[in-house]
């Protein structure tokens, strides 16, 4: 893998797989992980209504990998069977535990960690995110993956919050992060990374030392040179060398305010990203997400100038990326490829039979709707996706209704997305569907007519459209007035990627 022939890749599937197949060993500089235990609570729930609201559109994709199976079963025999420490640790972890979830999450983590383990350059280093639930136990498996001497860190980001009443504990604020390598410390790539001082009143207040200054009228304070020894440090000195940083961060968690917040309610924020990338890699390094949701990582590595490889295991949480991409970057976006969705109808037909609630969403994606409501908690009422978009100044959004099926197809299913084109107050309906729809079926989305805006003199969009996978494969769309951007994901904000050299060296310049 050189420069002249890598790009950047997003893969869906199963990581372990990806890691496994795709991924050379020893080829990537650096790992940042941050993988979801409870996926009801932080995986599932993927957009907020305007409300505050949770919408009904949940992901299910690691509802079943962390409750204790087959799968699990055959990740521990997997592990216990190739013996050394790992093998030792995860006994007594199912000793202990027994045969939760929370071991069965240890599980699925352990083989990933070996295979993230092989992947890494000697000179890399990894990032681990995770709460409370299971930092304990993650860094045991840190441990004894990659070496208890290749602990480096456990990192506290530290963020505001509003106050609760507690009872019995204090106010949890922080998260963990598990900073290890891989081989030799003096091998390893490691930035120093400083933050400019935002005034010369912030130094002296952390320095909790008085202001002196000489004949010559430079300000300094003392500070201890050990061995009882004090020395002149001197402020325009200080100010130009930054604030260097310890392992407590003080980064403060997207709000609903922000600007980078997509509605994805485990986002991190950027800058959380932008210090792990610089401290631990250079431009031109290859960092890698395994778990990389809306892909917050893998835009941080595009703007700092880094290679990157992203894996999710959801197609909405891909397309999600996409449009994060394409919207922070647009013709500055470096190429970049997707691997494992359907590229052609064979493929759209092989994940229509393995997965049907995959396939919805990866349909959805073609026509960048977002999903209605999760499959699995009950009836869709004929909506499985959404599209908002605006044709007027009102500033109020217009609404698609789509619909999607991946078996046998009537002139019924037609009628009925009809009334839900009514019922919800829709502009448009759009029905997708791979098989090829019958001449009644076409006949019926005719006779629905069309949708006139006000402010498009002369633009009409039939009120019901059909399209086939095959011919959303080919290029085609949904015809619908655009006066602004659409609705229906939350835009990423334009970024400039950073000039092409050390970013520190930059800020401290500024």
């Amino acid at each position: 893998m050189t420069n002249d022939v890598w790009k950047n890749t997003l893969y869906f599937g199963d990581n372990l797989q990806i890691l496994r197949d795709h991924v050379a060993d020893e080829s990537v500089d650096l790992i940042y992980l941050d993988p979801p235990f409870n996926s009801k609570a932080t995986y599932n729930v993927l957009f907020h209504e305007k409300g505050g609201a949770e919408s009904a559109s949940q992901i299910t994709a690691f509802e079943d990998t962390w409750h204790w199976g087959i799968e699990s079963e055959d990740a521990y025999h997997e592990v216990v069977t190739g013996g050394g420490k790992l093998a030792d640790l995860l006994g007594a972890l199912r000793q202990f535990l027994g045969t939760n979830d929370m071991m069965a999450y240890l599980t699925m983590m352990a083989v990933r960690l070996v295979e993230l383990h092989e992947v890494l350059k000697p000179s890399g280093s990894i990032y681990l995110h995770c709460d409370p639930t299971a930092s304990h136990y993650l860094k045991l498996l840190m441990d004894a993956v990659f070496g208890s001497g290749n602990f480096r860190n456990e990192i506290a980001w530290h963020y505001s919050g509003w106050n609760k009443k507690l009872m019995a504990s204090f106010e949890s604020r922080t998260d963990i992060l598990l900073f290890y390598g891989k081989g030799k410390p003096e091998e390893q790539t490691f930035n120093s990374y400083a933050r400019p001082w935002s005034s010369a009143a912030e130094y002296v207040k952390v320095r909790k030392q008085k202001v002196r200054t000489e004949d010559d009228g430079r300000e300094y304070v003392l500070s201890d040179a050990g061995g009882g020894k004090r020395i002149h440090r001197y402020l325009d000195e200080a100010m130009a060398t930054g604030a260097y940083v310890d392992n407590v961060w003080d980064i403060d968690k997207l709000n609903n305010s922000s600007k980078e917040r997509l509605g994805y309610p485990t986002q991190k924020p950027e800058a959380l990203l932008e210090r792990i990338i610089q401290a631990s890699s250079n431009e031109g390094d290859i960092v890698l997400d395994p778990f990389c949701g809306c892909g917050t990582a893998i835009a941080v590595a595009e703007r700092l100038h880094r290679r990157w490889i992203g894996i999710d295991i959801t197609h909405l949480a891909i397309t999600l990326m996409r449009h994060r991409l394409h919207d922070s970057f647009g013709d500055e976006l470096a190429p970049y490829e997707v691997i494992g969705d359907p590229k052609d109808l064979a493929g759209a037909k092989a994940l229509a039979l393995q997965d049907r609630y995959q396939f919805e969403w990866w349909a959805l994606g073609l026509i960048d709707a977002r999903p209605g409501q999760d499959k699995k908690k009950g009836a869709d009422k004929g909506v499985d996706g959404y599209i908002y978009f605006f044709d007027d100044r009102s500033g109020k959004a217009k609404k698609i209704v789509v619909q999607v099926k991946s078996g046998h197809v009537s002139v019924t299913l037609i009628r009925d997305l009809n009334g839900t084109i009514n019922r919800e107050n829709a502009a448009i309906g759009v029905f997708i569907t791979l098989e090829e729809p019958t001449k009644p079926m076409k006949t019926e989305a005719a006779t629905a007519g069309f949708y006139v805006p006000e402010d498009f003199p002369g633009k009409k969009s039939p009120r019901l459209q059909i399209f086939t996978i095959e011919e959303l494969l080919e290029g085609k769309q949904v015809d619908y007035p655009r006066l602004r951007p659409e609705a229906t994901f939350k835009q990423a904000a334009r970024k400039r990627k950073d000039k092409p050299k050390d970013r520190m060296e930059s800020l401290l310049s500024d």
